[in-house]
């Protein structure tokens, strides 16, 4: 019952965030586009602010970081709500990926294909788990500390953000990601589960 209404809640609020962001998205297309053929051959008059690039490599980073070790999770998980979990994060974060890289590429940016150094360490320590000790591990970092940070830099980067665009963006990413981490902490289970 309780992961019917999480379920429930998390698609809704991932369709309102997909809606600003397509929106946010479609509304600056033709904006974009005066943009860049106006700045002619300089071309970095139309690009972002460093501070707006940064944030916008900080979403990508963070949404392959997540899908990563969701894919792992998906296979070697021992509990369904933990697969579940995994699986909300592979469609959330592949959805929110998408969207980035649209605005990544209209910005001239160029993103991260890969998860960072540290989540290829992470994921290398929860290959070598199993049963609910891989659980638990998925869960504490991929599920709690990650989307801990992952919130905690949006709320930072949004309050600095210029680009409408990459505002939206964010704006449009911290409530999936505030219900992705209350969704984990809900989750929260005692070692050896």
């Amino acid at each position: 019952m309780q992961k019917s209404k999480t379920l429930k809640r998390l698609l809704a609020v991932s369709a309102v965030a997909a809606m600003f962001s397509t929106f946010g998205v479609q509304a600056q297309t033709p904006t974009s586009a005066a943009q860049n053929s106006a700045a002619g051959q300089t071309g970095s008059s139309a690009r972002l602010s460093a501070g707006d690039e940064k944030a916008v490599k900080d979403m990508a980073q963070a949404n392959i970081n997540e899908i990563a070790a969701a894919k792992i999770a998906l296979s070697k998980a021992q509990s369904s709500e933990v697969k579940a979990f995994a699986q909300r994060m592979v469609e959330d974060h592949g959805a929110a990926l998408t969207k980035v890289q649209a605005v990544a590429q209209q910005k001239g940016v160029a993103l991260p294909t890969e998860p960072d150094a540290k989540h290829k360490a992470m994921a290398a320590n929860m290959e070598k788990q199993s049963g609910g000790a891989f659980d638990k591990m998925y869960m504490e970092n991929a599920g709690t500390k990650d989307h801990q940070m992952v919130l905690s830099k949006l709320q930072s980067d949004a309050r600095n953000i210029k680009d409408p665009d990459v505002k939206a963006l964010a704006d449009a990413h911290t409530p999936v990601v505030e219900q992705h981490l209350k969704s984990a902490q809900q989750m929260s289970m005692p070692a050896g589960q």
